[in-house]
């Protein structure tokens, strides 16, 4: 069974005195309008697990879903930002920033990006902040569907030649309308928990 079937919401964070004590986290990050809620409930097999809008933007906490063992999944704020109040910004970047410098149990990241529009500068920017912490990233090339197989081949190649340097970072093509690259997202993130050192008596520290 895939290890996403089972996932609920657990939680809603919007300061990082609030974060949950975990073992272990992946976490889903990506522009505002690049698939990342789609993405999230393609995976689990919901509708609606992770909410969908139509104004990209619209995730300003981070939201915790549960999948056992003290394990989760974590939708992140997007980047690129949506029209929101200039304080509600800077509150929104803070925490995001935060989260990904100083989390213990985020163990890697899944990276959301709109295949037609790969490698921006934030994304890249965000290569480079995970390239100095060591852990991985595996990025989904999100909205392949919009593509033929010809595009999509072409973009990969691509994408993979200008990420040579990233021993660390990985990727794939995805669809969440066609649900296809889904077990191959799977078995990346199944392969790092799976990594995990034996579950002792205490949880991570944050």
């Amino acid at each position: 069974m895939s290890i996403f079937q089972n996932a609920r919401f657990y939680t809603t964070v919007n300061h990082m005195k609030d974060l949950p004590a975990t073992r272990a986290e992946v976490a889903f990050v990506g522009r505002s309008n690049a698939g990342k809620s789609s993405a999230i409930n393609t995976l689990a097999n919901r509708t609606r697990l992770a909410y969908v809008s139509k104004t990209p933007g619209r995730t300003q906490h981070i939201n915790f879903f549960e999948l056992g063992d003290e394990c989760f999944l974590v939708d992140l704020p997007g980047y690129g930002y949506a029209e929101v109040p200039e304080a509600v910004r800077a509150h929104w970047v803070e925490l995001l920033g935060r989260y990904l410098q100083t989390r213990q149990s985020l163990i890697g990241l899944l990276l959301i990006m709109d295949a037609r529009h790969p490698l921006k500068d934030l994304d890249r920017r965000m290569l480079e902040f995970f390239r100095v912490a060591g852990r991985p990233v595996h990025i989904l090339l999100s909205k392949a569907d919009k593509m033929s197989r010809q595009e999509q081949n072409k973009v990969l190649a691509e994408v993979k030649r200008e990420l040579a340097d990233y021993p660390s970072v990985s990727v794939q093509m995805f669809s969440s309308l066609k649900k296809t690259g889904v077990d191959e997202v799977e078995q990346v993130v199944k392969g790092w928990f799976d990594a995990l050192p034996p579950q002792d008596d205490g949880m991570a520290e944050l």
